[in-house]
């Protein structure tokens, strides 16, 4: 009946890594920034779990007596990417970063695109996806063509208004995408349909999204608990970003169902991992600067711990963690290369200083630890630290 809880605040960074000036990240500090910005964050249960024990937080002093184990991870594979962040998290680390295209798609790929899915592309350039929308949505409604854009991350994505181009041949159409962007040189970490409703001036992205990620390119921690039996769910994005490789999340149109799903997961769900993702710290206001809207998605989180530590059962583990930055508050409205918290709660364990962590992985070896498994990882696993 061994449980575990991995629950991703995506985006949610803690402090710029050595290397972000290399990533064009120097400064970025999303916790931090943040919590300046607005003077001061409110976040009393996160604070007590000790995450201002982690990171230097305005509005959030460390706690005389943490709840949680706590400290920060350094992310070793080359990246700032959500499918980088968690393959590492998982077990997986990258040596080489997915490919990004700063110019736009070459011109064969563009062509292949339009000639598989019968439509003219559009755009073809590094965009923000909701100005995108404003600019081309009127074109792309009268010709019909697929707005096809980037990003300062690994993807490729495609924007189509919903009664234009139905959901599902938008999803037909990122399939055709994802086949053609293949590794190495067009290797893509994700293809990303962006369906949208609306009129001029007052567009608006739908829930409709989906990622189309290439499949780990290897033995992920999820993998393992695979064979072994052991059950995996979780929320939000998370099987996108595996390919649907050994994992089967529930879809939410935001952090709150999100949270209400993790809840009654961790009701229902007796034992395996339960591995959830917050999406809207990144989606909605980490690429779009929202500081306000980030403020108050903590809160949102924040008020909604108790309710999710008192679901957990003796044995259970439950860690509170990160793919990488996006601060609301730097020019940049791009992922930032960062460290990201760590807090690990289990019932009747230690709230040790875990230090600086040189891996995400090493929660993939703290896992593969607590159920049990024959499996090693890279990274060092914790497990010993936090229990009773």
């Amino acid at each position: 009946m061994t449980r575990a809880v991995v629950l991703v605040l995506d985006g949610v960074g803690a402090g710029e890594m050595p290397d972000a000036d290399s990533y064009g990240d120097a400064g970025s500090d999303t916790l931090g920034n943040l919590a300046a910005a607005v003077g001061g964050l409110d976040l009393p249960n996160l604070q007590r779990m000790g995450l201002g024990n982690l990171h230097r937080i305005q509005g959030v002093p460390p706690s005389p007596e943490p709840d949680a184990a706590r400290g920060r991870m350094a992310e070793l594979s080359s990246g700032k990417d959500s499918t980088t962040g968690h393959w590492e998290m998982m077990g997986l680390q990258l040596a080489e970063p997915f490919p990004t295209f700063p110019s736009g798609f070459p011109p064969e790929v563009v062509e292949e695109i339009s000639r598989r899915t019968g439509r003219g592309v559009i755009c073809n350039r590094p965009a923000s996806g909701t100005e995108i929308i404003e600019e081309l949505g009127p074109r792309h409604r009268k010709t019909g063509e697929l707005i096809v854009y980037t990003s300062a991350d690994s993807v490729l994505q495609i924007a189509a208004h919903e009664d234009v181009v139905p959901r599902e041949e938008l999803y037909d159409a990122c399939l055709t995408a994802r086949e053609i962007m293949r590794p190495p040189r067009l290797g893509v970490a994700r293809v990303i349909a962006r369906p949208f409703v609306g009129e001029p001036g007052g567009y608006t992205r739908t829930p409709g999204r989906r990622d189309f990620s290439l499949e780990p390119t290897g033995r992920t921690l999820l993998d393992a608990l695979a064979e072994a039996g052991i059950p995996r769910t979780g929320v939000g994005k998370i099987d996108d970003l595996f390919a649907h490789r050994s994992i089967t999340t529930e879809h939410v149109p935001d952090n709150g169902r999100g949270l209400e799903v993790l809840s009654r997961q961790m009701t229902e769900v007796g034992s395996g991992l339960i591995f959830a993702n917050l999406v809207d710290f990144d989606m909605r206001w980490g690429h779009r600067n929202d500081v306000e809207g980030f403020r108050r998605g903590l809160e949102q989180v924040d008020a909604a711990l108790p309710d999710l530590l008192a679901l957990l059962r003796p044995g259970d583990v439950f860690i509170i963690t990160a793919d990488h930055g996006n601060d609301p508050t730097t020019p940049s409205t791009d992922h930032s290369r960062e460290y990201v918290p760590l807090l690990c709660h289990v019932p009747g364990g230690r709230a040790a200083d875990l230090g600086l962590r040189e891996t995400f992985s090493d929660v993939a070896c703290t896992l593969a630890a607590h159920f049990g498994l024959d499996e090693t990882f890279p990274g060092t696993s914790f497990l010993e630290e936090v229990r009773a």
